[in-house]
């Protein structure tokens, strides 16, 4: 005996298409996009649509204070000439720009599911991340060449206080924003969130570089801007790995393996469930699902069968953090000589 139990973590939630019968105008498929769909009252905000607005605010935050950085920055560009200020500051304009992609992909993530799409567009966040992976990359390019071509041509910093005062509000605003992302994407689970920390805080480093530079062009040593700068360009390196490889991991569908071992933990004190067998959880943007088997009584009815499954689900629902859906299936325990009821799939098995 067997039960699938596909459920949502929400009231009176259905996995069906909200669109209605024949086609939709330009003005439905617009309210569609930007409107988040829920069977909820307007008392009780789904969770999943609270991490988003959660992730547009968090984003719109950062976008103004980077922002506000780089203006002030410019200015100082615009009366010492700074190339080493100016490169920073090309940091913090893309930086504040990397909030685009994500608010696209917090947008799309709220569409609900179609027959198309059928898991939503919660993964539009992977392909934001990949885009803000690419983005340091770019970032440690320039850097590195920035760098090299001082170390070429080396030159006097002008207006030595303005450029450091004017470095310490970069790596100020950079590191700021980079605890508010980082903060904000771990509690809401995005990967892509927590890349674009990481990039801020990569520029935040180049800021301490135009800072160290222009103290020691100030004491005469012109060669200390390009040094730092190139000691920079590797810390960089080293924050696009942590990032690209947490993204990459999301891609792939990885978890934390203490998620597993809890989720496992808390169906097996389900009353009925004999056994887990395979369980499988994976992001879709910053919300989990998860798929499990368990084994019950092989005299239970059917009606038995699928009340264990509910309960196994809303075990998980509490047990995993940001579990949104799971799909529970019930095995009957095996009795003596009994052949294995999954034998006819046995040949699809993937080797």
């Amino acid at each position: 005996m067997s039960d699938r139990h596909p459920h949502d973590h929400r009231p009176h939630a259905h996995p069906h298409d909200h669109r209605p019968h024949g086609s939709p105008g330009p003005r439905h498929r617009l309210a569609h996009l930007l409107t988040p769909h829920s069977h909820e009252t307007a008392e009780k905000l789904d969770p999943a649509l609270e991490s988003s607005a959660r992730g547009m605010r968090a984003l719109w935050v950062s976008l103004a204070v980077l922002g506000a950085t780089a203006l002030a920055q410019a200015a100082v560009v615009a009366v010492s000439g700074s190339v080493a200020l100016l490169g920073d500051t090309v940091h913090n304009a893309a930086d504040a720009l990397t909030a685009v992609p994500l608010g696209i992909a917090f947008v799309l993530g709220r569409r609900a599911a179609t027959r198309r799409f059928t898991y939503g567009y919660g993964r539009a966040e992977d392909l934001a991340g990949l885009v803000i992976v690419l983005t340091i990359a770019a970032s440690a390019a320039f850097a590195g060449w920035a760098a090299v071509g001082r170390l070429l041509e080396p030159r006097p910093v002008a207006q030595v206080p303005a450029v450091a005062l004017a470095a310490l509000l970069g790596f100020a605003g950079n590191e700021w924003v980079a605890r508010y992302r980082i903060r904000v994407g771990r509690e809401i689970g995005s990967a892509a969130l927590v890349a674009d920390g990481l990039h801020a805080r990569t520029d935040g480093f180049t800021s301490l570089a135009v800072l160290l530079g222009a103290g020691g062009s100030a004491l005469g040593w012109h060669l200390a801007d390009p040094i730092v700068g190139l000691a920079i360009t590797a810390a960089i390196v080293l924050v696009l790995r942590d990032a690209a490889r947490e993204v990459f991991r999301r891609v792939l569908d990885a978890v934390d393996p203490a998620l597993v071992d809890r989720a496992e933990r808390a169906v097996r004190a389900v009353p009925g469930v004999r056994g887990v067998g395979e369980l499988r959880l994976r992001w879709i943007g910053h919300r989990l699902r998860a798929e499990l088997a368990v084994v019950v009584d092989g005299e239970a009815t059917l009606r038995q069968a699928h009340a264990i499954a509910v309960e196994a689900e809303h075990a998980l629902l509490h047990a995993v953090p940001r579990l949104t859906a799971a799909l529970v299936h019930a095995d009957p325990a095996p009795a003596p000589g009994e052949a294995d009821p999954h034998l006819p799939l046995a040949h699809h098995a993937v080797a």
